[in-house]
């Protein structure tokens, strides 16, 4: 199809700027390109990777298949009533560019994912999450291409199925779907959620009183802490804060006492994986030109040239060191391919 580049570079489709190539690359704008392709009885027999922002994914190899890049665009108001509104958004719309433009309309709620990488068609995957907000809490339904029924779809919030960082996407239909839009059904009227660490604290700092000052105050804190991807490569943070049981926070607890923690459902507790990290000996830490940022050891950065197998590396023995230390294993947040 003329619609197919080959031997694409994905060097720029990835935020850790690694030099991994497509067999077969497409970017498609609407459904009926999209259609038309998925009909390509040549494409049909390919292995399929849908890429979105390329910001929560490591190529640790090149990909001999077909990588496919959903391009629809577009903020569409669906509905409008006294204090919500219904707003549909392409898949191929920045996410950052979208939270601000809906601050600037004066649809609040996503204030707190704001400066989170990736594009909105991502979004709903991993149920992007920071700040005492998750995607699933603004969310209302999406539309996608059933690869399965070969046909397209719209599903709600309970199909999709979202939990921490991750949703039926990462799960059961891992590579079923593709996601072309997603709805967002927001507030007229802010009403702040300033309850997460610090937040509260540096907006009152700031003087803010709007969400627009939220935001603002969101973008400092973030900016502050992690790495800008166009100066060093990084998928923000690589792995999952562990959810464990009570029982075995207990017996860590007897030689670190200190040991943060928030409570979880089912007599669990959820550890922040960069203490974990830290506690192991890893923040800062670099192996060539790989390292753990600095200022947040739950990122993991490629500092020139390494490669998608140097950082799966550096991951492994950062995930063998904290299950010796503390008998937990942590999980990667990021995909690896």
């Amino acid at each position: 199809m003329k619609d197919i580049t080959r031997y694409q570079s994905l060097k720029e489709l990835n935020t850790f700027g690694l030099a991994s190539s497509a067999a077969h690359f497409a970017r498609c704008a609407d459904m009926e390109s999209l259609g038309r392709l998925l009909e390509d009885r040549s494409m049909q027999k390919m292995p399929l990777l849908i890429l979105g922002g390329g910001s929560n994914i490591l190529f640790r190899n090149d990909f001999e298949g077909l990588v496919l890049q959903p391009g629809m665009k577009g903020i569409e108001l669906l509905e409008e009533n006294g204090g919500e509104v219904l707003v549909k958004v392409g898949a191929a719309e920045n996410w950052d560019r979208w939270v601000d433009y809906a601050v600037g309309q004066g649809w609040y709620g996503l204030e707190n994912l704001s400066l989170i990488p990736g594009s909105v068609g991502s979004s709903p995957v991993q149920n992007i999450g920071a700040y005492g907000v998750e995607l699933k809490d603004r969310f209302e339904w999406l539309d996608a291409w059933d690869l399965q029924l070969k046909q397209p779809v719209k599903l709600d919030r309970e199909t999709c199925r979202f939990g921490y960082r991750s949703s039926i996407f990462k799960e059961d239909a891992s590579g079923r779907y593709i996601i072309t839009h997603v709805a967002f059904r927001l507030k007229k009227k802010a009403v702040l959620n300033l309850a997460y660490g610090s937040v509260k604290e540096e907006f009152l700092k700031a003087g803010g009183n709007s969400a627009r000052d939220l935001r603002n105050v969101i973008m400092a804190i973030r900016r502050s802490k992690l790495p800008d991807p166009d100066q060093y490569g990084n998928a923000g943070s690589f792995f999952k804060n562990p959810v464990i049981d009570r029982t075995l926070y207990k017996c860590i607890r007897v030689d670190y006492p200190n040991m943060p923690y928030h409570s979880a459902e089912n007599n669990h507790v959820k550890i922040p994986a960069a203490w974990l990290i830290e506690k192991a000996g890893w923040k800062g830490k670099r192996i060539g030109d790989v390292g753990t940022w600095p200022g947040q050891p739950l990122v993991i950065v490629n500092y020139g040239n390494a490669t998608g197998e140097d950082i799966f590396e550096f991951s492994e023995a950062i995930l063998e060191n904290v299950e010796k230390l503390f008998g937990i294993t942590l999980e990667r947040e990021v995909r690896v391919i």
